[in-house]
């Protein structure tokens, strides 16, 4: 009977274990895993239509290709599709069926028997990969197969066949914008340097996290980069929440100084000058948010000038910044724009994903299309240490 109360009739779900435990599939990945098994194995028929892997009269697909395109194509991240895990794994089941069907032909026998040492040998070899054990039921189950083929058979069509699958799944992947193989431990980070993002900043390291994943039985299951981004990902989230009652309204630049669109880049520089600031939004006479210019893109306007003139960036630096008339360059010219944008009431946190990595420095606060203020990093730093305080008064 369900339980009845408060809790009405979601208390009582003797079943919710039996429900789908995968999340829901995107469009895109709707369509790059099917398509990508499909185009997969019209390639890989054709290519065993070459001499090297014709056997006999013919050529032929085995049925767990469908399994291991499954995981190549629909779940590449995962330590069980690897090109180690596909190719070593399928191998090395298709070895141990051949060696069974040597000394044993009652089928169910030779069966079980067959799939208990695939099982074994890829647990052994680090290979797990389950389409072996359909590699090893197909051949101990068809011992004409194996009496034509020979210990060929893991070789071609099982070696070579998964070979191929799983450089057509580097290929694929790397079209549709996937990692594949799996992902490895970042060793530095975006600016050329050994540290990381700070949000991958875990202060466990490869082995740590590694350890993690033995000691709780889930190696098969992710990797260490993987668990890396997860952990990552929710202690930001974490941050965000414990954020929430500190509004970017109370921490916002409001007296803004801006420039127009059309301001010559030398007075940008004599304002970064003058305010020390590190960025200044470009709006039109009404406020409108056209872009921000940062320090750093008036850096990378005269890197541009100097490579189009031919010239050295000091020059080019002068010329931008002291040029006068029609011909100056002007502030729509080397302006950031398409920069992520908040509210008033938006959570402080919501800015830490956003000044975090180095993509901006600052991070304009909107009311409709107006800006009403801006973020810096100084003012995310202040926050962070204000809630810092107010935890440790609590």
């Amino acid at each position: 009977m369900p339980l009845k109360g408060n809790h009405g009739w979601r208390a009582y779900r003797p079943l919710s274990g039996f429900g789908p435990a995968i999340g829901r599939g995107t469009p895109l990945d709707l369509a790059r895993g099917p398509l990508g098994a499909g185009v997969a194995f019209v390639v890989s028929g054709a290519a065993l239509l070459l001499p090297w892997l014709r056997h006999g009269d013919g050529f032929f697909l085995i049925a767990p290709f469908g399994a291991s395109a499954v995981l190549l194509f629909a779940v590449p991240n995962s330590p069980l599709a690897q090109p180690w895990s596909a190719v070593v794994g399928n191998s090395i089941s298709a070895l141990m069926a051949v060696l069974v069907l040597s000394f044993l032909r009652e089928p169910i026998t030779a069966a079980a028997l067959a799939l208990c040492l695939a099982i074994a040998a890829m647990v052994v070899s680090r290979s797990l990969h389950p389409p072996g054990g359909a590699v090893a039921l197909v051949a101990a189950l068809d011992p004409a197969l194996i009496d034509r083929l020979g210990p060929a058979f893991v070789f071609a069509p099982v070696m070579a066949g998964t070979a191929v699958l799983v450089g057509l799944a580097m290929i694929w992947h790397r079209l549709t914008g996937r990692t594949y193989p799996f992902r490895q431990p970042e060793t530095g980070g975006p600016h050329g340097t050994s540290d990381q993002t700070p949000a991958r900043r875990l202060g466990l390291s490869p082995d740590d996290l590694r350890e993690i994943l033995e000691v709780n039985r889930q190696s098969s299951n992710l990797g260490v980069e993987d668990l890396g981004r997860l952990i990552a990902a929710a202690e930001q989230l974490a941050a965000v929440h414990q954020m929430d009652a500190l509004k970017c309204e109370a921490f916002m630049s409001r007296d803004l100084v801006t420039v127009s669109p059309g301001t010559p880049v030398g007075r940008v520089a004599g304002l970064f000058r003058l305010h020390g600031f590190t960025s200044i939004p470009v709006v039109t006479a009404d406020d409108q948010l056209e872009g921000v210019i940062f320090q750093i893109d008036l850096i990378r306007g005269a890197r541009r000038a100097a490579r189009r003139d031919h010239r050295g960036f000091v020059a080019a630096l002068t010329q931008m910044t002291n040029a006068t008339g029609r011909t100056a360059p002007r502030a729509r010219d080397i302006m950031s724009v398409g920069l992520p944008t908040v509210t008033r009431d938006a959570p402080i946190g919501e800015l830490l994903p956003l000044l975090e990595d180095g993509r901006a420095e600052a991070v304009p606060v909107m009311e409709g299309s107006r800006i009403v203020g801006i973020v810096t990093r100084s003012d995310l730093v202040s926050a962070l240490a204000r809630n810092s305080a107010r935890s440790a008064n609590a």
